[in-house]
């Protein structure tokens, strides 16, 4: 049994700012969700947004593999005489950790260190900015055991890719590879094996240094947009812009420019 099924580690970018680090810590499972790891990772969650010093979180899985997605071992249809509500298990579990990721007022760095398959592409996804392994994969795997993405994944994958290649990942259960996944503008970057974890961390440290309202209003506006039609995003940009204009990091931020320095938010 696992000592713990997420592991958690703060970094250090200044006197009063850090990033945190949430590793997936089921390597035996290839990190796959169980209930005691979704209750873990929850509770990471709530515990990162109540910390004014949390500038950004890094999502990353210990081992070989980052998310293998449901552990299977907890839905054996035997045991429980075939009456399974999974739809109950996706409003209880899966659906809130999505919700929670996409509304979390902090930028979320994903460091896919190996394959991530069903749920688990949908935790990566879900991330603001995911970074691969060369030699890591996605696949939408659940065709191959009778059901269809969840967690949002029949979302972010026509989102992401389209709807062709949405059908085709979906129905075909294949792997995508790192390299095409970024040329198909499903991930932000494909990195070398070797290099992953120290492009993550740096990306956590330039995100951590930046300004948290403007960061949070990115992610809040670029949200939105995917269902807002103009004229609403347009209000939004609007109101954004308004309280950003008003609070200190914008007069920061042009302070510094005029004086040639990097900002201190």
């Amino acid at each position: 049994m696992d000592e713990t099924p997420i592991l958690i580690e703060d970094r250090s970018v200044g006197a009063q700012a850090h990033y945190r680090v949430i590793t997936l810590n089921r390597a035996r499972r290839l990190n796959a969700f169980n209930g005691e790891m979704h209750e873990a990772l929850k509770s990471a969650l709530i515990e990162a947004e109540r910390d004014d010093a949390c500038r950004a979180l890094l999502i990353t899985g210990a081992g070989r593999g980052f998310c293998a997605g449901q552990d299977l071992s907890e839905r054996r249809i035997s045991e429980v005489g075939g009456a399974l509500d999974l739809g109950a298990t996706l409003d209880a579990l899966y659906n809130p950790l999505i919700r929670r990721l996409r509304a979390l007022p902090r930028p979320i760095v994903c460091a896919v260190n190996g394959p991530a398959a069903g749920a688990g592409v949908s935790l990566a996804l879900a991330c603001d900015i995911v970074l691969a392994a060369r030699s890591a994969s996605f696949t939408q795997a659940f065709a191959k055991i009778g059901l269809a993405p969840d967690a949002g994944g029949s979302f972010f994958l026509t989102q992401l890719v389209g709807p062709a290649r949405a059908r085709g990942l979906a129905m075909l259960a294949e792997p995508l590879f790192a390299e095409k996944a970024e040329a198909w503008g499903l991930i932000w970057k494909a990195v070398d094996d070797d290099q992953l974890l120290a492009e993550a961390h740096g990306l956590c440290e330039r995100l951590a240094r930046g300004s948290p309202a403007a960061l949070a209003a990115i992610k809040r506006s670029l949200e939105a947009a995917v269902t807002n039609e103009l004229d609403r995003q347009l209000d939004l940009e609007r109101d954004l812009q308004r309280q950003l204009g008003r609070a200190g990091d914008y007069r920061e931020g042009v302070k510094a420019f005029f004086e040639k320095r990097p900002p201190i938010f």
